[in-house]
């Protein structure tokens, strides 16, 4: 069987269908920016006016979950290691649930922006501006990875030009972010989950077609090991088990739904709070809908190329190039369909660009711009926030060129959010959930929080877990004509998959402290964090008079939170609406905070928390 064919390349076509797609975002972008022009505040701008409805919003966090990280990275990770990626479903429901229970409620009563806004209000102004700070290096890091990833596993299989596709894909969610505001990366990402899902599905129709059906697929799956579903290994060190899928899972993606900026700023962004948990719960569908058509295009990889892998063939030169590769392969006699799996990994990266661009814009404004210069208008602000947006549409196109400098970390990605975002939800979490947490237990326990992640993240990028911690399942080769070797070749590559880091310490005598703690794996990184954080904090808080301040109860998950679920069936008063107060007579330029919500007089004793 030749598969050393020729693979297709791109046409005319599948450029349209691309510049299409950036086209369509684009003018969602001219259209929000026309429609609301009248009465466009910075909030306007940064919260879509608090008007929005749950599915617009459920798909949007669908959107910017599903970078183009899934896009490429998931199916070669099923292809690689097998499907016991599809325990993340599990993950997912938990992940939503806790953060519609518990971080939601919270949010959602106190009516604030930014989600460190909640910080200064439950400790004081240096945990705000610590929490601020880290979040904004950290989403500019993995917003660089997730526009360069892409960029360059496209380029390597189709020719496209690569900093062409890396500034065409910043410039326009820069443009539709700085006109359009919060409500066209919502309605722009609602287009482009219909993007992701049709790619998908043309890649997964056409597969079953070329291999003779679904049950095929499964079965050439089921032979080669790649149905691996029950790994119920307790060992922390072993990459992907069930158990670290659920446990370290849950605390990874928490800290990405429950209290990251960019996907808070969504739901908050609802009508009311029947809708924004609504929201969470729809948007749980489309997570699972993605997954499935992640780990079968995975599946169907396989299939495919069961007998000849062409990454071992050096047919590609990263494993991310394997999804761009089958496209080209099996799509190559309908032009324009490419381009349209193009547009599906490009929607995923636009889809994440602009929510990260949009939640840096609202972090700065909320809490580095409004403490400092009170006296600005709203005009200046909305004028500061679209500024905002174009200075970090910048810095993302930036850090997308030092991202071609580190190889292709896919994984990296995924270890930066549990390295920076475990501590962060541990500190959020020290707020909700602990009365007597302080601001030094919180500032102490995000620091060690912080030293444990990155000493175990840093090490795990230095000295790579071995092959038999991440277990990579055989690819074969004997199927390929010209193929050199006839064995199966799968102890070449190191153990962690995607990465070509240029950080890596090789031939050095392994020590106990490589091969246990550093081995540790990745999805643990967020769990340690958050633990180590929780645990530090209520410490250092107990011995320094945590029980003795009088904490204002709204800054904690209360008994009535978790009931008011039921509220719906009884009265309708709470409903966080926008119109009921007016800005005027309370002179406050903060509809979310407003005279009735917050009255700073009698409250002033113990609004803080405590006084430092």
């Amino acid at each position: 069987m030749d598969r050393s064919r020729a693979i297709g390349t791109f046409v005319v076509w599948d450029y349209v269908v691309f510049a299409g797609m950036l086209l369509i975002s684009a003018v969602i972008g001219i259209y929000y920016a026309f429609a609301g022009k009248s009465r466009q505040t910075s909030k306007d701008f940064l919260m879509g006016g608090r008007r929005m409805t749950a599915v617009p919003v459920a798909l949007s966090l669908t959107a910017s979950f599903m970078s183009a990280v899934t896009v490429l990275g998931t199916p070669t990770e099923v292809y690689r290691f097998g499907a016991i990626f599809i325990l993340f479903g599990f993950t997912y429901l938990l992940v939503v649930v806790i953060s519609a229970e518990v971080y939601l409620p919270v949010f959602y009563k106190l009516g604030i922006t930014s989600t460190y806004e909640y910080l200064e209000l439950r400790f004081n102004k240096y945990v705000r501006l610590c929490g601020t700070i880290v979040y904004i290096i950290q989403t500019v890091l993995y917003t660089g990875i997730v526009i360069y990833a892409p960029a360059l596993a496209l380029n390597q299989v189709t020719g496209f030009d690569l900093w062409g596709a890396v500034v065409a894909t910043g410039v326009v969610c820069t443009f539709y972010c700085t006109l359009g505001g919060l409500k066209a990366v919502i309605w722009t990402d609602v287009f482009q989950v219909g993007i992701m899902l049709a790619g998908f599905l043309c890649v997964i129709i056409q597969a079953s077609v070329v291999q003779g059906g679904i049950s095929t697929i499964i079965n050439d799956a089921s032979k080669g090991g790649r149905l691996n579903f029950w790994n119920f290994n307790p060992n922390p060190l072993q990459r992907h088990t069930f158990w670290t899928i659920l446990i370290g899972g849950t605390f990874t993606w928490t800290s990405l739904y429950g209290v990251n900026q960019s996907q808070v700023q969504r739901y908050i962004s609802c009508k009311n709070r029947f809708q924004a948990k609504l929201s969470l719960y729809v948007n749980l569908l489309g997570l699972w809908v993605i997954l499935i058509c992640a780990v079968f295009s995975g599946l169907a990889l396989y299939s495919r190329y069961q007998d000849c892998d062409p990454w071992t063939n050096n047919e590609v030169s990263a494993l991310d190039q394997l999804m761009p590769y089958l496209v080209l392969d099996i799509l190559q006699d309908y032009p324009g369909l490419p381009g349209l799996f193009v547009a599906c990994a490009y929607s995923g990266t636009l889809s994440t660009v602009s929510s990260s661009i949009n939640a840096l814009a609202a972090v700065t404004v909320e809490d580095l711009v409004k403490p400092h210069f009170g006296s600005l208008s709203e005009k200046s602000l909305s004028w500061i926030s679209q500024g905002m947006s174009v200075l970090f549409g910048v810095l993302c196109i930036g850090m997308a060129a030092l991202a071609s400098l580190m190889g292709a970390l896919l994984q990296a990605a995924l270890s930066i959010i549990g390295m920076i975002g475990g501590p962060l939800l541990g500190l959020f979490s020290l707020g909700i959930l602990v009365p007597f947490a302080n601001s030094t237990g919180a500032i102490i326990g995000l620091l060690t929080g912080f030293a444990a992640s990155f000493w175990v993240g840093i090490g795990a990028q230095l000295y790579p877990p071995l092959p038999e911690r991440s277990m990579p399942l055989p690819l074969e080769t004997y199927g390929c004509m010209n193929s050199t070797d006839n064995g199966t070749n799968w102890m070449t590559t190191t153990g962690m998959p995607f990465s070509t880091s240029v950080l890596q310490v090789n031939n050095v005598e392994r020590t106990p402290l490589m091969d246990n703690w550093y081995s540790l794996s990745y999805l643990y990184f967020s769990t340690l964090g958050t633990l180590v954080t929780l645990l530090v904090g209520m410490l250092i808080s107990l011995s320094t008079g945590g029980r003795k301040q009088n904490l204002d109860r709204r800054f904690l998950l209360t008994k009535e939170d978790i009931l008011s679920n039921f509220d719906i069936f009884k009265k309708k008063e709470h409903v966080l609406s926008y119109k009921s107060h007016p800005v005027e007579d309370g002179g406050t330029d903060n509809p979310a905070f407003n005279h009735i919500e917050l009255n700073l007089t009698d409250q002033g004793g113990k609004i803080n928390g405590t006084h430092m």
